[in-house]
């Protein structure tokens, strides 16, 4: 404890009082002594979390080589060419998102794909706020393309307000429709036939509900162009769950709009279809349909997990929109499938095997199922529909950037324009697919980037990164940062954890709710593995994670404090027994529990970060990092878990907390946000392991 607090004396942190709050959960009292932190508008809270950021930032900025590694890494990203994603085809006319690394948000263009350099901008919010910290939440062209619906938020609170503009001159010729978008629960619009007005996404205004439920709510509503809002008719939703979840789509002839409804983050969907002027519930929870997609020969197609934990396809005819009358068209196979898009000819399936990815293609008129041909150890993220029958295909690796590709109706795949170059080359590096073997006997998958001949001397620096939750899939992808650990002779890990969608919907179930700890279980074990294979040892391995990754981090530091040289966690999930009292956490209910449910609060306490911190205890070196605005994980997660932590450790290591003012969860942050995030992560953990960044780089050019 006292060289705790020669470190404390060091970095100079300030104080924090224990004022200790005691609640009962089942009989179980439980003492909380920083509770108290959790009020951010107590003026105490925010000059104790200024003091913490100072001292983080302290420590971060006095690395002597941390210019280098500023310099390097801003390269990295921003000598990589624009590159282009979630592309949309209406009536010949295709919109996508366009990433240019000079500036600091997407935007959304209009597309040539035979000349994407010629991409002309439809709506820039670089242009609308040149500050960098608008960014746009969503996008849906009208169906004819004339117009399009923005969703535009600030300073990453994901708190946005539809805009409406015309594509020919980029105008804005609408009053904004005021919180559409919000937090977990997103936001969406669906355009009518004729492009005169949207379905869109309805959170309480103020004085509908008290205040901490209008992020709640969430309706369906109808809005005229040119109307007021407050003229906006009501559609659907007033029976749907408080922790309701929409997404809204419509057919490409405007005659049916298709309604996605969540029930929170758990995995559980239900779905409603409106032709004509009537709404119609083609399932509902309990029927474990999980995706769906209009066809284009008057049918919807859904993804049923319903005796088929892998997934199968079903066929439902508008005419008979109940799911009861659904025909099956995909049966349950090998891969768990991750995503359907129906065209005028074929059904394409995309199926995980692990997390790498396939693609096959089932005629609609009968026949046999093709598999794609795509490389090995890849994934498909992203499938787009044109109108001339073909389908763009974005395929990506861990070691080379990604490239939308053209399938036509009879297979022929061919590699578009459409492909992004970067100074990042990994052609000396290899992946390595292996298995870890968890607790309970379970195989779990890991895919390993490292140069070709690295010796597995059980000394390489290695970098191990996890998720494992809400059923999100780590598959593979490209990083041009993450370049900077292997020039210093770093080695990569990415596991693919149970909570996650890999192998379908029982390996998600095994690793949520009351079966949590099987993902920290299986964390560990790829860590053991690593160790017992000779690629690196305890003073050697470095951890991180986000959100419900950062939670990983929080089990990972408590439960297993001796294994890891250094950890970073952003913008993580720590105390368990309060996380449901905030307004994202309630939308989490469905995937970690409730503590008021008496074995869900037994499973959520028995792993609870934050609970787990014990005195006396030698912790490694760890960086927290929060963003003051986000609206899925409360700040002061990050805020009690430094405070616990620094108070229980034994060790001289730092436990740092940054806090970015215009940040929140990631999403919206601008170009320059992320790339001081990644500075700081990397310059962390560097620092920690012993070494030097960008000293004797390897030379890596186009």
């Amino acid at each position: 404890m006292i060289l705790a607090h020669l470190l404390a004396a060091v970095l100079a942190l300030p104080a924090t009082p224990k004022k200790p709050a005691v609640q009962r959960y089942h009989g179980v009292k439980v003492s909380d002594d920083y509770r108290w932190l959790e009020n951010d508008k107590d003026a105490k809270v925010q000059q104790w979390s200024e003091a913490q950021n100072a001292a983080a930032r302290a420590f971060l900025d006095d690395i002597p080589w941390r210019d280098s590694l500023r310099k390097r890494i801003d390269a990295l990203v921003r000598e990589t060419s624009p590159y282009f994603f979630a592309i949309v085809d209406r009536k010949g006319r295709v919109f996508a998102e366009k990433f240019d690394p000079r500036k600091q948000q997407p935007f959304v263009v209009l597309l040539d794909l035979e000349h994407p350099e010629s991409a002309r901008p439809i709506v820039d919010p670089n242009v609308i706020d040149p500050s960098g910290r608008t960014a746009i939440d969503f996008w849906v062209p009208s169906l004819d393309g004339t117009k399009i619906a923005v969703s535009l938020s600030k300073n990453g609170s994901e708190s946005g307000d539809v805009h409406v503009f015309d594509v020919a001159g980029g105008k804005e010729i609408d009053a904004p429709v005021p919180h559409v978008n919000h937090g977990t629960a997103g936001g969406s619009v669906a355009w009518n036939a004729e492009g005169s007005g949207f379905w869109y996404t309805r959170y309480p205004r103020a004085g509908e509900r008290k205040a901490e439920d209008l992020g709640f709510y969430q309706q369906v509503y109808f809005h005229k162009l040119g109307s007021p809002t407050a003229e906006d008719s009501y559609e659907l939703g007033k029976e749907l769950p408080r922790i309701a979840e929409i997404t809204l789509e419509t057919s490409e002839d405007g005659q049916a709009v298709l309604a996605s409804v969540k029930n929170g983050d758990g995995g559980d969907l239900e779905f409603f279809l409106r032709k004509g002027s009537r709404w119609s519930q083609i399932s509902r929870f309990e029927d474990r349909a999980v995706d769906a997609s209009i066809g284009l020969d008057g049918a919807v197609y859904l993804l049923s997990r319903k005796d088929a934990p892998k997934g199968k396809i079903l066929r439902l005819p508008m005419e008979t929109p109940e799911i009861s009358k659904a025909a099956e068209v995909v049966p349950e196979g090998e891969g768990g499938i991750s995503g359907l898009l129906p065209t005028a000819e074929k059904l394409y399936v995309r199926e995980l095997l692990g997390g790498p990815s396939r693609v096959r293609a089932f005629p609609l008129r009968g026949g046999a199922a093709t598999a794609v041909n795509t490389p090995e150890v890849s994934s498909v993220h992203e499938m787009a529909r044109l109108q001339n029958g073909d389908v763009l295909l974005n395929i990506g690796t861990y070691l080379s950037p990604p490239a939308f590709f053209r399938l036509t109706p009879h297979g022929q795949l061919s590699k578009t324009k459409l492909e992004v170059t970067s100074i990042a080359d990994y052609s000396d590096c290899e992946v390595v697919r292996d298995f870890a073997t968890s607790k309970d006997g379970t195989r779990i998958p890991l895919n390993i980037i490292r140069r070709k001949g690295t010796e597995l001397n059980g000394r390489n620096p290695t970098l191990l990164y996890g998720y494992g939750g809400y059923g999100l899939s780590e598959t593979p992808s490209f990083s041009t940062s993450r370049r900077v650990w292997i020039d210093a002779g770093g080695v990569f890990v990415d596991a693919n954890l149970r909570g996650g969608s890999e192998y379908g919907d029982d390996w998600h179930k095994a690793g949520n709710l009351t079966h949590k700890q099987n993902v920290f279980d299986d964390f560990y074990a790829v860590a053991r593995y690593l160790v017992e294979h000779k690629y690196t040892d305890k003073d050697h391995l470095a951890i991180y994670g986000g959100s419900n990754g950062g939670l990983l981090m929080g089990a990972e530091l408590t439960q297993h404090p001796g294994m890891w040289k250094a950890v970073a966690s952003i913008a993580g999930v720590y105390d368990m027994l309060r996380v449901e009292e905030t307004q994202n956490g309630a939308f989490n209910v469905t995937e970690y529990g409730t503590v008021k449910d008496p074995e869900q609060f037994k499973a959520l306490y028995a792993y609870s970060p934050y609970h787990h911190v014990a005195d006396g205890t030698s912790y490694p070196a760890t960086l927290f990092m929060t963003g003051a605005n986000d609206p899925r994980v409360d700040p002061w997660h990050s805020r009690k878990m430094v405070a616990r932590l620094q108070a229980a450790n034994r060790g001289r290591t730092p436990i740092l907390l940054r806090t970015s003012s215009v940040t929140g969860h990631g999403m919206g942050s601008s170009l320059e946000e992320v790339i001081a995030q990644r500075v700081d992560l990397y310059a962390f953990i560097f620092k920690v392991m012993g070494l030097q960044c960008c000293v004797e780089m390897k030379s890596v050019s186009r």
